[in-house]
């Protein structure tokens, strides 16, 4: 089993992120649950949103404390959140940042970073605001090329699933966040091997 735990603030769709991932992996025939937790329920504010995915049925009916892999959707939650609270040794950050993944010490010691700028790309296609741009599909398109855990044409099927509205924008945002995560682009923690393969996506 692998669970993923997914930091954002309110209106960045940390949770549609979750649902866009859970239905992607459904497709490929995985066992999942995903569920929120919401704190202070207001725009801006820190939210959490929690996966589990597996070959077998899944028993667990619990928050995810031990995350192996961690997406956040702000950067400032870094230092606002302790996002890496039970992430074990080695997991992996993916982190919608423009800065690269050195510019994070505190974290590349212990983990494997990875940056993507998700908000950047979000505007580029015309996702949200240019002061809170809806980054969640871009970054669910990097998940799929660094994490070896989802095909990024289910990733693909299930934004047309799940936010059919803009459709065409949030696949393209995700499919060009998929490009941009490249093998420089990746961080890992000294003397620390990694648990993830890269995976290269075949567009279609």
């Amino acid at each position: 089993m692998r669970e993923l735990r997914i930091h954002g603030r309110g209106g960045q769709g940390a949770v549609v992120a979750s649902k866009i991932l859970a239905a992607a992996l459904f497709r490929e025939s995985r066992s999942v649950q995903s569920f929120p937790a919401f704190g202070v329920e207001r725009r801006g504010a820190p939210v959490a949103a929690f996966l589990r995915v597996s070959d077998t049925p899944i028993l667990l009916r619990c928050e995810v404390t031990a995350p192996d892999d961690l997406i956040v959707l702000d950067p400032t939650l870094i230092v606002a959140v302790d996002v890496t609270q039970g992430l074990k040794p080695g997991g992996m950050i993916l982190i919608n940042s423009e800065r690269a993944p050195e510019t994070y010490p505190k974290l590349t010691d212990r983990f494997h970073v990875i940056t993507v700028d998700a908000g950047g790309i979000a505007m580029r296609h015309g996702l949200g605001s240019r002061t809170q741009p809806i980054v969640n599909t871009a970054i669910l398109g990097a998940f799929a090329r660094c994490s070896g855990l989802v095909s990024l044409d289910s990733i693909c099927a299930a934004i047309q699933e799940e936010v059919p509205g803009r459709a065409a924008q949030n696949v393209a945002a995700a499919r060009e966040a998929a490009e941009a995560v490249a093998a420089s682009e990746v961080a890992q923690p000294a003397g620390l091997a990694s648990r993830y393969s890269r995976v290269e996506v075949k567009h279609a």
